[in-house]
């Protein structure tokens, strides 16, 4: 999990690249339900598999280095990063920075949920 936010942070920053998987629905309104709906997001939502462990996303090392890592990568999201806003969502297409920010806590929070923290 902590790899997978990583990386996923890296996205919004311009940093990493995934394939795309959005489309009229996706960039509209599964958007606008993920992003300003105050629900929680679904367990078992398909990720792209750039960013999936085990397929194309970075595999886990030192727990401490990745958690430093994770925390220094988020730091620089949430300046917020001069590069947000430049790159698409991979499912949500195009998002302002206040969409990006609410994405970056929701998805870190629904991770943190999945594991009890």
């Amino acid at each position: 999990m902590i790899c997978h936010l990583n990386d996923s942070y890296l996205l919004a920053i311009g940093e990493r690249t995934a394939s795309s998987a959005s489309g009229p629905l996706q960039r509209t309104v599964v958007k606008y339900l993920a992003i300003h709906i105050p629900i929680r997001w679904p367990r078992d939502i398909h990720t792209r598999p750039e960013v999936e462990q085990g397929v194309g996303g970075t595999a886990p090392a030192d727990f401490e280095a990745d958690r430093r890592l994770l925390l220094a990568t988020i730091d620089r999201f949430c300046v917020p990063h001069p590069e947000i806003g430049k790159h698409d969502h991979p499912i949500f297409g195009p998002m302002s920075i206040a969409e990006w920010m609410r994405w970056g806590f929701l998805h870190a929070d629904h991770h943190l949920r999945q594991f009890g923290v």
